[in-house]
């Protein structure tokens, strides 16, 4: 279904039976995705005495509790509240849900012992476009993404410079397929994620940075429309499912 969208400076179109789901899924599994030192997500039936919440138990329904971390687990957003000391909710901050969007694919490079993303790389790849929305592809992109253990792994990270370019060229929205934008142990700078939200300055309470995407190989670089769908948490960060759907004009 071929539908029409129009952005500040032209109308695009884009097809609505494509969507292009570049979520993780969270699921009770050894193998999924898992950062920041936590156990794997559960999901379990309630119990209440000796009753199950299962129907392959007896019961009449399956009722499951659901334990895990959206920082840790899969697919999710945050808003400034996860680095401020005044609580900001990822629900109350994100209030539109469709962006004009660039995906582009980097290949981190070396820092000393660390793989990066650079300014550099960034101006290169993204060039005069202006996007509301920048995804980013790292590669090798191999679906070992889906289920890496990323603790004490070190994984490649933003420059503070990257973040500052994204912020100065008007990016709200930040996505990427590693579990943070900052370096794993950092002594808690976090330097890429305090740039890109102003906390020097004023704060941007309505960008967001995704974490923990996965745009497969058969995506091509290029301009999308982004639908940025998120669960209702009143949290610094929610599980979230972003739905791209390519730009045909």
């Amino acid at each position: 279904m071929i539908t029409t969208i129009q952005l500040k400076s032209k109308k695009v179109q884009i097809d609505l039976s494509k969507p292009i789901d570049i979520s993780m899924s969270i699921k009770a599994s050894n193998q999924n995705v898992n950062a920041w030192y936590v156990d794997q997500p559960k999901i379990e039936p309630a119990r209440d005495g000796d009753w199950v919440a299962s129907v392959k138990q007896g019961a009449c329904i399956n009722f499951n509790n659901i334990f895990f971390n959206p920082h840790a687990h899969g697919t999710h957003t945050e808003c400034v509240g996860h680095i401020t000391k005044e609580n900001q909710s990822i629900n109350k901050n994100l209030k539109q849900f469709f962006f004009h969007s660039e995906v582009i694919t980097v290949a981190p490079e070396k820092f000393g012992e660390d793989l990066v993303i650079s300014k550099k790389q960034l101006q290169f790849t993204i060039g005069n476009k202006k996007r509301e929305a920048i995804v980013i592809r790292t590669i090798p992109n191999t679906k070992e993404k889906l289920s890496r253990q990323y603790s004490h792994s070190n994984p490649p990270y933003l420059l503070e410079d990257a973040a500052i370019y994204l912020r100065e060229k008007g990016v709200k929205h930040l996505l990427i397929d590693l579990p943070s934008i900052d370096k794993e142990k950092d002594d808690c700078q976090l330097l890429a994620h305090n740039a890109f939200w102003n906390t020097k300055g004023k704060l941007r309470l309505d960008a967001t940075i995704t974490e923990f995407i996965y745009v497969p190989n058969r995506v091509e670089d290029g301009c999308y429309f982004l639908n940025l769908q998120i669960a209702p948490f009143e949290n610094d960060a929610t599980p979230s499912k972003p739905i791209l759907y390519k730009v045909e004009n």
